[in-house]
């Protein structure tokens, strides 16, 4: 079992050096690339010159919904109700099209407050448009502070258009403030396409149209994963040993021409270096490994677990894994393949996809931070030493670095 103590991830990170909103342009931010362990400073619309041109480079084009709905109880007391996952109908596409009712796993904000009574939501303004539609949420069944609740509404609009009315966007608790109207813009990358995140992949935040048409224009593929972020992002490793830590459940889908790319370049013999956008597409491609083997050895993929990588030895190759993967879509008739992962990266992991990887700056004792310091071979002092001495600015909002895998 993994023996890693979180204290060992600890940094002195001052408020001050958390970016409350992002700049002016998103890409002006500072670039910070780890390049055989040494360090340098760029601007982020620098990074096409620094990208490998033969590079295939991996966006994660999950889409943030504004999943805060704020709702009253009949004796004035304010009840909050964070949607996390669909329950009812249980997938991310048909829950966005109901149109009267859905049941979303959520977690509750005051929820000792809520003895179980219909909530009313609390139309604030006063706007005709919400008030027709008569929001109402009943709780179904509550464990702590999480719980199955009921969502009602009239007027027979799809639920996507009543969240994008009645809900706010989530931003991070470490911003310390309410979402603004910059957050609906700017917590959100350019290219997001799929709803069903509480949480952007900030890493791509930095993206611009410019700097996209850069990339291609050079010769650098790219292509897209959609892993659907969750609230668990947001948790700190509370637990002094990172293997008494759980970690929570994302899905995530990939196409079948994308694995079918992955595997022509594996057989080519001529690597392509495959650069990941954030941690979240991090986490979608090295499960694509396990997922492969679990097909090799149960006949269907299945969700990959925490621990996976760390249990046993595995003497399959790359190549046999998404092979595997795309036999099984084959025999199914399917072009997307769509499982969950709860798989922790930490120092001792064996990569065996990604080779570079964009990411902001994360939090003290994170399990992102546990990431970054597994893909730059325990070196993520060195990192983030030169970030703080070099104002680098910090969290979601803050600046990127390019990192090589070690």
């Amino acid at each position: 079992m993994i023996d890693i103590k979180i204290s060992d991830y600890n940094y002195e990170l001052p408020d001050w050096r958390i970016a409350k909103y992002p700049l002016p342009q998103r890409d002006a931010s500072k670039l910070l690339r780890y390049r055989n362990g040494q360090v340098d400073a760029f601007v982020f619309r620098d990074l096409p010159e620094l990208i490998p041109a033969d590079s295939v480079m991996v966006f994660n084009d999950t889409k943030v919904v504004p999943a805060r709905l704020f709702f009253l109880r009949e004796t004035g007391a304010h009840i909050e109700i964070f949607c996390l996952e669909p329950v009812d109908p249980p997938e991310y596409n048909t829950i966005f099209a109901a149109r009267s009712s859905c049941r979303w796993k959520c977690v509750i904000g005051n929820a000792k407050r809520w003895k179980g009574d219909t909530l009313h939501f609390a139309n604030v303004g006063g706007d005709p448009c919400v008030a027709a539609l008569d929001l109402t949420a009943d709780l179904v069944s509550r464990e702590g502070q999480t719980g199955i609740v009921e969502l009602r509404w009239q007027g027979g609009d799809v639920f996507s258009n009543v969240l994008d009315r009645c809900g706010r966007v989530p931003i991070p608790p470490y911003l310390n403030r309410d979402t603004e109207a910059i957050d609906l813009e700017r917590y959100q990358t350019t290219y997001a396409r799929f709803r069903g995140s509480v949480a952007a992949p900030t890493a791509g935040l930095h993206f611009t149209e410019a700097v996209l048409a850069r990339l291609r224009a050079k010769g650098v593929h790219t292509e897209t994963v959609c892993l659907h972020v969750g609230a668990g992002t947001f948790l700190p490793v509370k637990s002094e040993n990172v293997a008494d830590h759980p970690m929570h459940r994302e899905p995530f889908s990939v196409r079948k021409s994308f694995l079918e790319r992955l595997l022509a370049g594996l057989r080519a013999g001529a690597h392509q270096p495959l650069a990941a956008v954030g941690t979240t597409s991090v986490r979608t491609l090295e499960s694509l490994y396990y997922a492969g083997v679990s097909c090799l050895e149960n006949g269907r993929p299945e969700d990959v677990g925490q621990w996976d990588p760390y249990t046993r030895t595995y003497g399959y190759s790359t190549e046999e894994a998404l092979q595997a993967l795309c036999d099984y879509m084959d025999t199914q008739g399917m072009e997307e393949l769509k499982i969950g992962t709860r798989i922790i990266i930490v120092p001792g992991f064996r990569f065996r996809l990604v080779d570079l990887l964009v990411t902001n700056f994360h939090q003290p004792e994170s399990t992102l931070l546990l990431l970054i310091s597994a893909f730059v071979g325990g070196d993520w002092r060195t990192i983030y030493d030169y970030a703080l001495d070099h104002n680098f600015r910090f969290l979601s909002y803050g600046d990127s670095s390019l990192l090589y895998r070690v």
